[in-house]
């Protein structure tokens, strides 16, 4: 930038400029007058490529784009469900439409069956309820991870549908 380019002659481009090529000090002369700043593009360039703008505007700018691209990228949300082995068909009945509705809005669910004590040895009742939900919830996702069982919990991931 400015004084700290280290090129003979450079290209000058800029808006109210006459594109060119210039010595280095008719370069700096022309972003002085306009009182604004000499900033190096493509230094690999020969000659090197040197823009006439406001510098402090620019990395304003910059910045300002960098907040808008990082504020449309999707945050993943992950909303979770949790169910017993022994759980009732009314019970189920209602935690599956909260399901729906969660992938509906665009996030991932988690459904668990938690065991408690020596409920541990309904493995198989807690397995079959959540292919039982994963196959209810086909239309608005798609099993991520099928069941596993971790600790006390059986856990399975589905993802919404685009």
């Amino acid at each position: 930038m400015n004084s700290k380019i280290r090129a003979e002659k450079v290209r000058v481009v800029g808006d109210n400029v006459e594109v060119g090529i210039y010595p280095i000090k008719k370069a700096l002369a022309i972003a002085e007058e306009q009182e604004l700043d000499l900033v190096e593009i493509s230094p690999k360039a020969d000659p090197p490529v040197c823009k006439v703008m406001d510098y402090k505007k620019f990395l304003y700018e910059q910045k300002k784009r960098e907040k808008a691209l990082k504020a449309k990228a999707s945050k993943v949300v992950i909303k979770e469900i949790r169910f017993g082995p022994q759980t009732d068909d009314h019970d189920y009945e209602f935690k599956k439409k909260h399901a729906e509705k969660f992938l509906k809005d665009g996030a991932k669910l988690k459904a668990f069956v938690f065991f408690k004590g020596r409920s541990i040895v309904f493995k198989e009742q807690g397995q079959i309820l959540l292919l039982r939900l994963a196959q209810d919830l086909e239309e608005f996702g798609k099993v991520e991870q099928m069941p596993k069982l971790e600790g006390k919990r059986m856990t399975m991931f589905i993802a919404p549908k685009k």
